[in-house]
């Protein structure tokens, strides 16, 4: 057994790559969107053409950027959207939404202060993570039904 996973949510810090480096020993692709943060917020820009309102600015990048998410979302196995603590992560919630409306297996990677914040994601999730550690073993189970230790 394979799994395609996308990995959704902050990118300010480095759990998508503790995800991928304990993942190393598993039949599993991940795919993500763009987390260099300057290079999502402009890519409608730098494609399309300038816009002087930041209102249009962002509305273009966020289209373009939508057409990768819900390529990768349609593809996936299982989603894993990450909610960090620095910033609110809208879009997570939206693919945290849209995954779950595609019927596809969703893990929330969340701290424990958000969870009165994210109790509607909770409910549509599958499994509820703290650590990217806890979403190799889910992932690890899934393939192998190993469980750690």
């Amino acid at each position: 057994m394979s799994l395609k996973v996308y990995l959704s949510g902050e990118i300010h810090t480095d759990w998508r790559e503790r995800i991928i480096d304990g993942s190393t020993d598993l039949d599993v692709t991940f795919s993500a969107p763009v987390t260099d943060h300057a290079a999502s917020d402009d890519c409608g820009v730098a494609i399309l053409g300038e816009e002087p309102d930041k209102f249009w600015h962002d509305h273009k990048g966020a289209k373009v950027n939508a057409i990768r998410t819900r390529h990768g979302i349609e593809n996936a196995d299982v989603v894993v959207v990450r909610f960090g603590e620095k910033y609110k992560q809208w879009n997570a919630a939206f693919d945290a939404g849209f995954a779950s409306a595609l019927g596809k297996p969703l893990i929330v990677l969340s701290m424990p202060d958000h969870q009165h914040a994210l109790k509607e994601v909770h409910a549509a999730s599958l499994a509820v993570a703290e650590e990217p550690e806890q979403v190799v073993q889910i992932l690890r189970y899934v393939l192998t039904g190993g469980l750690p230790g």
